[in-house]
């Protein structure tokens, strides 16, 4: 990889590192890792993560050989590290003595209006209540809607008893006409046989 961020220049040169020193550079990090371990201390557990991840799957073979040998030498030792990490399972940092949390902060729940009843009414919010007489006044309306004592029932009922009377007077006046022409058909058929009677 290159060193650095700079732009290069023409004609200037890239530096770039060898496959030898990445084999190198890993090595060490290895044997500062089981130096570590024997000596008890602790490392960060991404870096842990990180650097395993990079043996297990070397980019060269020169460094897949040199860390397959560390591998099987380290086999033995890492059941022994497993055990010594369960045994000290010790959290980092302070954050495991400060229980404290910050006694201003309160954490609210957002209350649904139909999980309240009427006796929790003393400790709403303002929101919370008029939520709740809007949502009462509403199902008042419906009931007097429905019992047809509100203006627009009244105005409904009345709609509709004027469109059943139109809907009636249209009706007759069909069967009028109907009865009508039945009539006008009968009166021209008898005089039609009238008619062929006289002629005959």
């Amino acid at each position: 990889m290159p060193r650095g961020r700079k732009k290069t220049h023409k004609g200037g040169h890239r530096h770039f590192t060898s496959e030898d020193d990445l084999a190198r550079e890993q090595e060490k990090a290895r044997k500062e890792r089981e130096w570590r371990a024997m000596k008890g201390i602790e490392s960060d557990e991404e870096e842990d993560e990180a650097d395993a991840k990079k043996e297990s799957k070397p980019s060269d073979p020169a460094a897949a050989a040199a860390s397959g040998s560390a591998a099987a030498a380290a086999a033995g030792s890492s059941d022994e590290e497993e055990d010594e990490d369960d045994e000290d399972n010790k959290p980092k940092g302070v954050s495991h003595l400060i229980e404290i949390e910050n006694p201003n902060h309160i954490v609210r729940k957002a209350k649904k209006v139909t999980e309240l009843e009427g006796g929790g009414a003393a400790n709403l919010s303002r929101r919370e209540r008029e939520e709740l007489e809007k949502q009462q006044a509403k199902e008042r309306y419906e009931k007097l809607h429905l019992a047809g004592k509100t203006d627009e029932a009244r105005a409904d009922l009345a709609r509709l008893a004027l469109i059943r009377k139109q809907r009636e007077d249209a009706a007759k006046k069909r069967d009028e006409e109907r009865k009508a022409q039945e009539e006008a058909k009968v009166a021209a058929e008898k005089r039609l046989m009238e008619k062929k009677a006289k002629a005959t």
